[in-house]
């Protein structure tokens, strides 16, 4: 009789635990990448993506921890000039980069953020310093800063961090608003005419939300989830969007779901976006129902607001939705194939 009792709660522990570990990645939403794009550029994209996607799968399937998967695809996406994170950041309108990020770990809702560093290679290995070694959740701009070089992280110049495409399309964002270019960063190379335009390099183009971002479940069912971002080309300087905010752009509980997000950051964080599509879940509707209904209704209920979440639940494989032209992301779950979507 008592073995008959407890066999349905066995059974129930085995089949959660027997889910299948999962992982997804985005370098960003927007409009004219999709509407420009070549062959050669989207081939560069889905190379970049896969790279990526596969940094984060090998941690998943050597039984690594979730937290453990979404930093490792992040620091390749933060390495890589083609997304607007670390290397390849936007700029501020005072020619600086000033990053963003944060993650968050869905078994015990810990969480960690920085916001306006300028000197980490990997913000998002920052964001997790927040979290381990300190009672804070978030850190932000000199002080950020000083805290990582304690910690030993890795530190660059302003030039390992400057790249030419996102110079020259910082420069069209700044022309166009009737503001003067600053100085190129020091120890950068010296540029031509000062009037290059995007429309001259056919792998150029104004990439608006290239957020980046990885959420992924584990052997274990646990859930994680990290956004990293360089900002918005030519913001003032302070200016911080939804990416580091928790609950706005990264939330992640063992409860529902965990979701990473890119857009115009100003309407994820009065939404709580990231936080309201696993309140949805929680409530019964699917990660994909909920993910539609903040991105397809509530964010384009208000004016300007624009973007896509990457969502993974308790189950199931990861889902998207974006109401921009295109998202970039990529997929894969234990026992299938790694999945790219650039065009």
């Amino acid at each position: 009789m008592r073995l008959s009792f407890l066999m349905p709660l066995l059974l129930s522990s085995l089949v959660a635990q027997a889910q299948p570990w999962a992982i997804a990645i985005h370098g960003g939403a927007g409009e004219s990448e999709w509407k420009n794009m070549d062959t050669a550029t989207a081939a560069a994209y889905h190379a970049s993506l896969a790279k990526a996607l596969a940094a984060g799968s090998a941690v998943l399937a050597r039984h690594g921890s979730a937290l453990d998967a979404v930093e490792a695809s992040v620091e390749v996406l933060e390495d890589d000039p083609l997304f607007n994170a670390g290397r390849g950041s936007a700029f501020a309108a005072d020619g600086t980069n000033e990053m963003d990020a944060a993650l968050m770990n869905g078994a015990t809702l810990e969480a960690g953020s920085v916001a306006s560093i300028h000197f980490t290679r990997h913000p998002i290995a920052l964001a997790r310093a927040v979290m381990e070694k300190t009672p804070y959740v978030m850190m932000v701009g000199t002080g950020a800063d000083a805290f990582s070089r304690a910690q030993g992280l890795q530190q660059e110049p302003p030039a390992f961090f400057f790249t030419e495409m996102r110079w020259q399309e910082f420069a069209d964002v700044m022309r166009a608003s009737g503001r003067p270019v600053p100085p190129r960063p020091t120890g950068t190379p010296p540029g031509g005419s000062g009037h290059a335009s995007l429309s001259n390099d056919p792998h150029i183009f104004s990439h608006r939300f290239g957020t980046v971002g990885a959420v992924a479940r584990d052997a274990q069912g646990h859930l994680a989830a990290a956004t990293s971002t360089g900002g918005m080309q030519g913001k003032l300087p302070g200016r911080v969007g939804d990416s580091p905010i928790i609950g706005a752009g990264t939330y992640a509980s063992d409860h529902s779901c965990a979701v990473s997000g890119t857009g115009v950051g100003e309407y994820f964080i009065r939404l709580t976006l990231a936080r309201q599509v696993c309140t949805l879940v929680e409530q019964g509707k699917t990660p994909q129902q909920a993910a539609d209904h903040m991105i397809h209704t509530e964010l384009p209920a208000l004016k300007g607001g624009e973007g896509g979440v990457i969502v993974l639940g308790r189950t199931g494989a990861p889902v998207w939705s974006n109401n921009t032209v295109g998202i970039f992301h990529a997929q894969q779950v234990e026992g299938g194939a790694a999945e790219v979507w650039v065009k």
